[in-house]
């Protein structure tokens, strides 16, 4: 992932005012898992009042994923197991995410197939997000795993999630999230096999 998309220059300035305070990366890191937790279960909720505040909540998740690698670079203070915890909240917080959808769907037009829809989407996420971990185990945490352009990382698309829950497309959200990312995860399951044969 690059670390100067425009989401990280927008965490920048107020990060470089917290880096003279006793606050940690870590501690962002938690706060991040705690947001992305809060914003599943809103979803979960499958109301508008609380899909409102699962986005709110989602959006301030991914401004302290940004926020909490800011400070540990302007600080130095870099640790190989806040990178992995950094990672694995990651990966909870996105798989939860496309979980509480369905459990909030439940009662739409997909009705229980809501459930193994988010499950699916959610799990594929998880996949994913391990096999970056084992792409940086093996090339270094220097080489993206995919690379971005335009100032944008590709997992900064998840943004859209919130607002597609705003614009009430959820169960189209669903869907297309049930099938890509299954499909992305076999391209990313390829793509780290290529890699690892021209090594």
């Amino acid at each position: 992932m690059s670390h100067n998309t425009w989401i990280h220059r927008l965490v920048r300035p107020p990060i470089r005012v917290l880096a003279r305070t006793p606050v940690t990366p870590n501690q962002l890191t938690t706060l991040r898992l705690l947001a992305g937790l809060g914003a599943a279960a809103a979803y979960a909720v499958g109301e508008p009042f609380w899909t409102l505040l699962g986005g709110i909540f989602f959006v301030l998740s991914v401004l302290l994923d940004r926020a909490d690698g800011e400070l540990a670079r302007i600080t130095g203070i870099t640790t190989e197991w806040g990178h992995r915890f950094d990672l694995v909240s990651d990966t909870v917080v996105n798989a939860a995410l496309f979980i509480g959808i369905g459990v909030g769907l439940r009662d739409g037009t997909l009705g229980l197939w809501s459930v193994p829809l988010g499950l699916l989407a959610g799990l594929s996420v998880a996949a994913v997000l391990g096999l970056v971990l084992q792409m940086e185990a093996r090339e270094g945490k220097g080489k993206p795993a995919f690379e971005g352009a335009g100032g944008f990382d590709p997992d900064d698309a998840i943004l859209l999630v919130p607002i597609a829950m705003w614009l009430g497309w959820a169960e189209p959200l669903l869907i297309a999230a049930a099938i890509g990312a299954p499909g992305f995860t076999v391209f990313a399951c390829l793509r780290f096999r290529l890699r690892g044969g021209r090594d």
